[in-house]
């Protein structure tokens, strides 16, 4: 990527008392991202509503202590959402939207955490905590970063933060609460850390999510649970056509075949193929990552591609009959399927759904009877990887993992940065400091302590170098 230039004398001298003031804190970094990450904010427990009430007015009131102007707790139907804002000296200055998630997935299961979830538990350079990773270290290094900023000079740039509550649970409150903040929320870029790395060596940003339709599709057949030995033979059992459909929904090239699945899908260029075989990520990386003998899907893309830039359709969950110990001889009366699907551009949640339905109206056999309901959605986003803001961040990356950072798409979705392109016209610059053996959602989460101290100081670098950009002759813009 091409360099955004070096400082001028007076933002390198800023630059390097934020950095002093970074590296003089870690101890005391660490401590206030302990107290974050202790508390229990699952968005989608009713019995911790509180605790994610609670979550928000800390969020609120360290933003204030770190020196934002304003910062206020703004409630939505759901889950609160954090808003501050630390202006800039100059007007003409360019505007960053931080972009954040305070809320947590469940522990479950409990059993399997070494430590206890919310006693954030050092281990081998590692926080373990649920939330250390995802996203709570990602929302602490960017207010620490600014809070820096902040005391060490005349802020280059004036920076808001949105962080939200619900992001785990699909933020349904987010699309109403942008758009009634829609002034106070309007940047110029949109900094969200909400992907990852490579791996510790190997900055990264993305310039790619897929979006996501997700699913719960119930067959139903008799009007209730039937004896297996009278009616097995004679009544289609829905477990059994439930298994059939979803049997149906790739062919033996691990394609979906949902009928015109791939009519809107964006195929890869040349020029964006041969960015992506950059990605050092290999096939064994992938087969050791997941703990599995040999891969699948598409076999005329790379791991690569298939997980970045290509649409998929997974079974979430499958439940139905008796489950329990022991036998119970019965033919369900319904059975069930978790269904999700990430999406690439041009594709759209809505058409899947019509895709999905009309699939379902086709394959499925007689004597039973499907119905779908829909969970989730999240359209797909992509931008330019080579606008002033990703070389300002990548030029920051560079700096201090002295190494060039990788562009690459990701596999998950993150629906916000459509959202703020499409309801405010901001790009985003995807970036974070995660782990692939993070272990993310699962039990035992953890974050590299060193990384994230990395990531503090690459922020702050990033400040400066985009206000540089921006405001140099001809560098407005994003």
């Amino acid at each position: 990527m091409a360099s955004t230039g070096r400082p001028s004398a007076g933002s390198h001298q800023s630059c390097n008392r934020a950095l002093e003031l970074i590296a003089s804190r870690r101890a005391h970094h660490l401590e206030e991202w302990k107290e974050l990450v202790a508390i229990p904010s699952i968005s989608t427990n009713p019995a911790c509503s509180a605790d994610v009430a609670r979550a928000a007015a800390w969020l609120s009131g360290r933003l204030s202590a770190y020196g934002a102007s304003r910062s206020e707790v703004i409630a939505t139907n759901g889950h609160p959402l954090v808003w501050a804002e630390f202006p800039a000296e100059r007007a003409d200055a360019p505007t960053v939207l931080v972009y954040g998630h305070y809320d947590v997935q469940p522990a479950d299961p409990l059993d399997l955490w070494e430590s206890d979830p919310f006693v954030p538990t050092e281990r081998d350079g590692r926080l373990y905590a649920r939330g250390a990773s995802d996203m709570k270290a990602q929302v602490m290094a960017t207010m620490l970063a600014v809070r820096a900023v902040a005391e060490a000079g005349p802020l280059p740039v004036t920076v808001r933060f949105l962080l939200e509550g619900e992001e785990e649970i699909g933020s349904p409150s987010l699309v109403p609460a942008i758009e009634a903040n829609a002034e106070r929320l309007r940047a110029d870029v949109c900094l969200n850390p909400d992907t990852g790395m490579i791996d510790a060596r190997t900055p990264s940003i993305r310039y790619g999510l897929r979006g996501i339709a997700y699913f719960e599709l119930t067959v139903a057949g008799p009007e209730r649970d039937l004896h297996s030995g009278s009616f097995g033979g004679v009544v289609h059992n829905p477990a059994q056509a439930l298994a059939e459909l979803i049997a149906g929904m790739h062919d033996e090239s691990a394609r979906v075949t949902l009928p015109g699945f791939y009519d809107r899908v964006r195929e890869l260029d040349a020029a964006e193929r041969d960015r992506l075989a950059k990605v050092p990520v290999t096939d064994e990386d992938i087969r050791t990552l997941a703990g599995v003998p040999t891969l699948w899907g598409e076999p005329e893309y790379t791991v690569v591609e298939r997980t970045g830039a290509r649409p998929t359709l997974e079974i979430n969950g499958i439940w139905g009959g008796y489950t329990g110990p022991g036998q119970k001889t019965l033919i369900p009366a319904r059975a069930h399927a978790k269904i999700s699907t990430r999406l690439v551009p041009d594709q759209r949640p809505s058409e899947v759904r019509q895709q999905l339905e009309a699939y379902l109206a086709a394959a499925t056999p007689r004597g039973v009877r499907w119905s779908l309901t829909e969970l989730a959605s999240g359209d797909p986003f992509i931008c330019d990887p080579d606008s002033p803001a990703h070389r300002a961040f990548a030029e920051a990356l560079r700096e201090v993992w002295k190494a060039p950072p990788v562009l690459a798409r990701i596999g998950g979705s993150v629906p916000v940065a459509a959202d703020l392109e499409r309801l405010l016209g901001m790009p985003s610059v995807l970036t974070g400091f995660a782990l692939p053996d993070d272990q993310i959602h699962s039990p035992n989460e953890s974050q590299d302590i060193a990384n994230w101290y990395r990531g503090i100081e690459a922020i702050a670098r990033f400040l400066y170098r985009y206000a540089e950009t921006a405001l140099a002759p001809g560098g407005a813009g994003t």
